[in-house]
């Protein structure tokens, strides 16, 4: 028995008398009007039917059987999961406001406290989320000023691949560490070296994180949270959370000796102005804490790097995979910019590049579960009832491979975003930075980053596999975790 199965079986005695001794706790509510979905077993509820290391397959499945909406049970957490373009749509965009909530989450609830703005909550979600906003717009969000930050990194980054002389190499370190030092240089006003120690080692905790809460370890706390006592995953990531924090309250004690009201140069400053103006106003304080800005700082470094990081690791391998669509993307580089540094007003002249960045998207499919969602009141949905606070599952990956709106939804297939004449078509089941009021934050940014150091890298290098690797070869199969990462690769960056 595999450590799954045995953890399983210990929930089975743990719980088994609380089960009985917790009247109707596992009774599934009655009404006509609830969602369709599988039968439950007590305590462990459908947990037994899921896949633990990619339950979105699991429930993607279930939808074939229950439809677009359906409710599941894991453990004694109820869930309405949501699959499909036009039901997602419907709830996160025409109906943004009732499902505008995050639930409660046990390996979040631990690491944030309800702070920052991913799994925040209530007025203090939408403080931090209109704070965020408006402060990355001020440091150059979707403007000239951020574009130049990329533009340089880009050119430390190409030089860096040089050095490799066209030898095999694995481009995660510098292609995160590039990608990360866009959203450090808004958060701290400065970048990072490559090789730098402390820089490296917070790149490797954040991503240690995401990686091992994405696990079938975690997935049981998060249903069982009494049992965190016995998972060591809960401890390696609570140990990196308070790296994050001590790092961050270290940067931001620094700047509070030097802090110039009158002249902010990140957002880290312009956080602690409004902390002292907050303060000034109330005595009893308000949302501008320093709880609320390690948090806060988390989630931008961590949403700002990894996403960027993965998709650019996915469009090397895709390229590698398909080397005559990269020969095309050169040749439009080639032809609409020539030499010259890629710039962001060049895009709209090039289709092809443009269709080739959006079905790397949509084919990696970076969240294919999405955050979880709550409803902020009782809805009649679609004909079903769903009770405030029910923790919703809108299934991303459902919405990009969605039938319906993708001819050929599991290939990588550019006619998804070109039309008979090749010019760029704009889907709206195109969804990879969700929808709704949760929509991602920087998401401007992120598409500013992609199309600038893809279409650089393009422009300077052909990669190719290694000397004996096959294109045929290459397995574009995701690892496990909480976002669809590519498996670790080489790739030879060979000058044109």
């Amino acid at each position: 028995m595999d450590w799954t199965g045995a953890i399983l079986t210990l929930l089975l005695f743990i719980f088994a008398i609380m089960f009985l001794l917790k009247k109707n706790s596992s009774r599934n509510k009655s009404s006509p009007n609830l969602p369709p979905g599988p039968r439950t077993i007590p305590i462990l509820g459908n947990l037994h039917m899921m896949d633990l290391k990619k339950p979105y397959r699991t429930m993607l499945e279930w939808s074939k059987e229950y439809g677009p909406i359906f409710r599941i049970k894991l453990g004694f957490q109820e869930m309405v999961v949501l699959t499909g373009y036009e039901t997602i749509k419907e709830a996160l965009v025409n109906q943004a406001d009732v499902f505008a909530d995050r639930p409660f989450v046990p390996i979040f609830e631990d690491t944030t406290k309800g702070f920052g703005l991913v799994f925040a909550r209530g007025e203090s979600w939408k403080v931090m989320r209109q704070f965020t906003l408006s402060t990355l717009r001020e440091y150059g969000m979707g403007k000239r000023t951020i574009e130049d930050k990329i533009t340089e990194e880009c050119s430390v980054l190409m030089k860096t691949m040089e050095t490799y002389a066209g030898k095999p190499f694995d481009v995660t370190t510098i292609l995160t560490a590039a990608v990360s030092n866009i959203i450090v240089s808004i958060l701290l006003g400065q970048r990072y070296e490559y090789e730098d120690t402390k820089f490296l080692q917070l790149l490797k905790i954040m991503s240690e994180n995401i990686r091992i809460s994405g696990s079938p370890a975690v997935l049981l706390y998060n249903l069982f949270p009494k049992l965190g006592f016995l998972l060591s995953a809960r401890k390696i990531i609570m140990k990196n959370q308070k790296k994050l924090h001590d790092f961050i309250q270290t940067t931001f004690i620094e700047y509070l000796q030097d802090l110039d009201e009158n002249d902010q140069r990140n957002f880290i400053e312009s956080f602690l102005v409004q902390q002292r103006e907050e303060n000034m106003k109330m005595r009893n304080g308000g949302y501008f804490h320093n709880e609320n800005l390690k948090s806060l700082v988390v989630d931008l470094f961590g949403a700002g790097t990894e996403t960027v990081a993965n998709t650019l690791r996915w469009a090397i391998l895709l390229m590698m995979k398909y080397p005559e669509i990269q020969r095309k993307v050169q040749e439009e580089i080639a032809n609409k910019i020539g030499d010259i540094q890629p710039r962001t007003s060049h895009r709209a002249k090039m289709p092809y590049t443009n269709a080739v960045i959006h079905e790397v998207q949509r084919f990696a499919d970076i969240v294919p579960s999405n955050m979880p969602y709550a409803t902020t009141m009782d809805i009649t949905f679609k004909g079903f009832f769903i009770p405030k606070g029910m923790y919703i599952v809108p299934l991303l990956t459902s919405v990009l491979h969605d039938e319906s709106q993708w001819e050929k939804p599991y290939e990588f297939y550019l006619e998804h975003f070109l039309d008979s004449e090749r010019k760029f078509v704009k889907k709206d089941a195109f969804m990879p930075f969700s929808a709704g009021r949760r929509v991602c934050a920087g998401e401007n940014l992120a598409k500013m980053e992609l199309f600038l150091f893809f279409t650089s890298l393009l422009q300077k290098f052909t990669f190719q596999p290694p000397l004996g690797t096959s294109k045929d070869e290459l397995d574009l199969t995701p690892a496990v975790g909480l976002t669809s990462i590519p498996m670790p690769f080489k790739t030879c960056a060979v000058l044109r």
